[in-house]
């Protein structure tokens, strides 16, 4: 026992910053000069982090419009979802990889600013698509869409490292909660308005799905697919999100420049001018942050499994006997916002630092493992409609999707808000985006990986 012990209070071989009384004179003489908390600068992170996964969504919620623009191509038609995944994530990881080796001369301001008009050029273009060009083949389109997701994918990887470093700087780990906290509403809103405007159109019987014309074979099962003014609204919607965060975060910029005598002195420099700063080795953050670098990465590679077998999952009750609610077209997004409500519950937990465990990062790390669980239960549904081993849409939605994406939500954000406790007050920028690079790097491999959880 007293080796069990030993193990977890040990934790790191290092200690917070706050210990010690030399620390504690040093903390307490930057806190006097350190801002208060400003509940205008927790919005503008809570809109960054929004508009960091807003075009994902987004992408997401226009999955049947793709599926009318691709009917006439069967391959392409099939293979555009797997597509969309390997290209976003295999380019956001390449691209936080090269952000994160670019430290010492990094002005995060600008990167964030940067991956913000690349989005709204972006979602104008596609705009644009719908409403104009709506005369190109399904190969052109698709290639078309690969540049874009390519695009998205850049500036993401632009806003994540830049977000994350950037609000590491302030030392308010509330900062950080925010970003997270927005991530997670930028999931729900999308799964509201889509179950809204299923409601919305009067029930009339089965509808036809979209396939190719010539008619050969059966039609592709999915939802039917969207108005195209529809997703005209989508992408108009991510483009005015993109805006309205440019300008609250150039606020954010003017509001951090002025009061510089209020600001601590052991912080960045919150400007938009880049700085020669100190090049922190990533073999030195990998150690100082090795048990919540790997909680992060473990989280988020797990997590990847449940966009798949959503979209796989529907209601165990029989065909004719299931209300309008049940059916695939709402139920599907229904799963979703079950997954994304208990992660945004996951993340607001994490403001109260009671029930944070930010001090106990190898018992994050054994939660994360523990989370692989959840893909077994994912078999215990019913996938494909071919039946369910507990016969219940309840456990599915609660205690599947629920608790899966609440521990998603809980430990992905205990993971980022604690790592600027773990360094010292100059190493949190490249802490901010090392993690950013973990958090990449586990949706890559989860992304990848779970085609093969998915497919038994």
């Amino acid at each position: 026992m007293d080796r069990i012990r030993k193990l977890w209070h040990s934790e790191q071989q290092y200690e917070p910053l706050e210990d010690g009384a030399a620390e504690e004179d040093h903390h307490s003489q930057n806190s006097a000069r350190k801002p208060a908390f400003s509940y205008i600068e927790y919005s503008i992170f809570l809109l960054l982090g929004v508009s960091m996964l807003w075009a994902w969504n987004m992408f997401l919620a226009a999955g049947p419009y793709f599926q009318h623009r691709f009917g006439s191509d069967q391959w392409i038609f099939d293979n555009f979802q797997a597509a969309e995944i390997s290209v976003s994530t295999v380019t956001n990881l390449v691209s936080m990889l090269i952000l994160t080796r670019l430290q010492a001369n990094a002005s995060y301001p600008k990167r964030i600013v940067s991956s913000l008009i690349i989005n709204m050029a972006v979602f104008s273009f596609l705009a644009l698509f719908t409403e104009v060009f709506l005369g190109i083949s399904a190969r052109g389109y698709f290639g078309f869409l690969m540049v874009m997701i390519f695009s998205t994918s850049l500036a993401t990887g632009l806003c994540q490292n830049g977000i994350f470093a950037y609000v590491s700087g302030f030392g308010e780990p509330r900062y950080t909660q925010g970003i997270m906290t927005g991530q997670a509403v930028a999931g729900v809103l999308p799964c509201i308005a889509q179950i809204v405007s299923v409601l919305s159109v009067p029930e009339r019987g089965p509808q036809p799905h979209p396939g190719p014309p010539d008619g050969k074979g059966p039609p592709p099962r999915g939802p039917p697919p969207v108005n195209p003014g529809s997703a005209f609204a989508y992408f108009l919607t991510a483009t005015a999100i993109s805006v309205a965060t440019l300008l609250a975060f150039l606020y954010l910029l003017a509001r951090n420049k002025e009061p510089k005598k209020l600001q601590d002195t052991s912080t960045p420099d919150m400007s938009d001018e880049p700085e020669e700063r100190k090049k922190v080795p990533l073999r030195v953050l990998s150690r100082k942050l090795f048990w919540l670098a790997s909680a992060v990465f473990l989280t988020f590679a797990v997590t990847m499994v449940f966009p798949v077998f959503t979209q796989r999952i529907v209601s165990v009750r029989p065909h004719d006997q299931q209300p309008r609610i049940l059916q695939p077209p709402i139920f599907i997004p229904l799963a979703f916002l079950f997954w994304n409500a208990g992660d945004l519950t996951g993340r607001l937990i994490t403001a109260v630092p009671s029930l944070t465990l930010t001090h106990r990062p190898r018992l994050i790390f054994l939660l994360a493992i523990c989370r692989i669980g959840f893909i077994g239960l994912y078999h215990l549904c019913n996938s494909r409609d071919k039946g369910a081993i507990v016969n219940s849409d309840a456990f599915y939605l609660i205690v599947v999707q629920l608790l899966f994406g609440f521990t998603n939500g809980y430990l992905g954000s205990t993971c980022m808000i604690g790592a600027g406790e773990w360094v010292e007050p100059e190493e949190r920028e490249a802490a901010g985006g090392f993690m950013g690079l973990c958090l990449v790097g586990g949706l890559t491999v989860g992304s990848l990986a779970s085609f093969f959880a998915a497919g038994k």
